[in-house]
């Protein structure tokens, strides 16, 4: 099997959501993705992206994918922040998340961010076990908190200013 990582493009969205919505079930929200190709490539793809993404072909044919971004710790400096690394489920232990997951190191390393960090299931063993073995630390005394747009707009309302 022949694996190659590249950049994703414009045409790579298609696939891109794909490999989204196969995470999405994986994790257990299979109706979360609201977003759309359109989307992808509007914000991958404009002016100021928001994301890079990476694909990663086995035999000339899209089946995995890694996507970043950049943020900023008022500790750290500049970091990315690994959003996704998606592999098809029947290419999984092949070598194509690893390539990812390398490619996304090597990036981060060329922007000379102070960090990479990402979000890991606590429940996903095999990807956590992974990340250690990396060199990674899986912060386990951090809860990540998110507000949805509903909540933000009841919050806004509830403060009258909305």
């Amino acid at each position: 099997m022949k694996i190659n990582i590249r950049k994703a493009q414009k045409e790579d969205m298609g696939e891109v959501l794909k490999l989204i919505k196969e995470l999405a079930v994986f994790e257990k929200e299979p109706e979360a993705v609201i977003i759309d190709e359109n989307d992808l490539i509007r914000d991958g793809f404009g002016k100021n992206p928001a994301f890079h993404c990476f694909v990663a072909e086995a035999n000339e044919k899209i089946e995995g994918m890694a996507l970043v971004y950049f943020r900023y710790s008022t500790w750290k400096g500049k970091t990315v922040h690994l959003e996704d690394l998606i592999v098809r489920e029947k290419f999984r232990g092949k070598g194509l998340g690893s390539a990812l997951y390398t490619e996304v190191i090597k990036f981060a390393a060329e922007e000379k961010v102070k960090r990479t960090e990402w979000v890991v299931l606590n429940w996903n063993k095999t990807a956590a076990d992974f990340y250690r073995r990396s060199g990674a630390d899986v912060m386990e005394d951090w809860d990540t908190v998110q507000m949805d747009e509903e909540a933000m707009h009841k919050y806004l309302q509830e403060k009258g200013l909305l």
